[in-house]
């Protein structure tokens, strides 16, 4: 290299890396310790520091068996390997900050009802515990996509799209029952088996295809399928839940939306026998390698406080 040309202009073309290398090598005072320190080879250490003299047109240190010294052109070049080396330590340290104490704005998609039914209070918890994120939540009934809308994570209910660009996570697994009110069953009468629903007012979630789901039930090795007419279909299965208290019919919801009416004797679970199919919440984001921490501390917050509803759901 032209050693007319400004040092500035000669390091343009250098891998950043090797002086970071260097420096930490100067520093140290050695390449065996340093080899140590770094975690790299001492062969490679050796290697990288005669590509980057090649590169310079200068020799950075005089080495002998007992000493390793700077030349007077490596005690010129080591301000700005040490500059690097304490930028790149910055870095280090803010990504260190951040996982041990997570921050930034975290947008996240999830169902209107699962956010203010099941996950208020986490949500509360959470955003307690960690002061420096600030929390962004979309509850539209759209499917967000999140890596050209730039969303962190989402909540969604069921089966899951293949997707490669995205990761997924069971948190929570909804078990669903039958829901009426003592009144809506005085008059209209406590259906016995499945097929006697057919002669009631079904209240029914609807499909993402706009269709009522079809009933699936199972009461040991029997099992039950039918697809009823539903006097009420909704995206909503705390809608389904407020209009079984208003009387007007048998709504299927999940036992996490409908328990707290059935503590009270608001509302009774009807065919309480035959079990639904589970339905499986999940946690997506977007499948890279390294998970930001903001986005790791509320997956692990809501495995956390999930799992412990899901057990307590059970038990009401």
């Amino acid at each position: 290299m032209d050693n007319s040309v400004p040092l500035e202009e000669q390091l343009m073309h250098i891998e950043p890396n090797d002086l970071w290398l260097f420096a930490k090598i100067a520093d140290i005072g050695s390449f065996s310790k340093a080899s140590v320190s770094i975690g790299l080879p001492k062969s490679t250490l050796s290697r990288r520091i005669s590509r980057l003299e090649k590169q310079l047109g200068e020799r950075l240190f005089q080495r002998t068996t007992r000493q390793l010294n700077l030349t007077e052109f490596g005690l010129k070049l080591l301000g700005h390997g040490r500059q690097i080396a304490e930028d790149v330590d910055a870095a280090v340290a803010l990504a260190q900050h951040r996982q041990l104490q997570p921050s930034g704005v975290l947008r996240v998609s999830m169902p209107n009802d699962f956010a203010n039914l099941v996950l208020l209070p986490l949500l509360a918890e959470f955003i307690s515990q960690h002061p420096a994120i600030t929390l962004e939540i979309d509850l539209s009934a759209r499917r967000v996509d999140l890596l050209s809308e730039q969303y962190d994570l989402a909540i969604r209910m069921g089966d899951l799209p293949d997707d490669t660009t995205l990761a997924a996570k069971p948190v929570f697994r909804y078990t669903w029952g039958l829901y009426a009110s003592n009144e809506y069953l005085d008059l209209h009468g406590v259906p016995e088996q499945p097929d006697d629903l057919c002669r009631h007012a079904v209240l029914q979630l609807l499909a993402r295809q706009r269709d009522s789901q079809p009933l699936q039930l199972t009461r040991g090795d029997t099992a039950w399928s039918g697809t009823l007419p539903a006097k009420v279909t909704a995206n909503s299965p705390e809608l389904l839940v407020k209009l079984a208290l208003r009387h007007l019919g048998i709504a299927a919801s999940p036992m996490v939306y409908a328990n707290a009416y059935v503590k009270t004797g608001r509302l009774l679970r009807v065919l309480p026998e035959w079990e639904f199919p589970t339905v499986t919440a999940w946690a997506v984001f977007p499948g890279r390698r390294l998970m930001p921490g903001k986005t790791r501390a509320l997956l692990d917050f809501l495995e956390a406080g999930l799992s412990k509803l899901e057990w307590e759901s059970l038990n009401l």
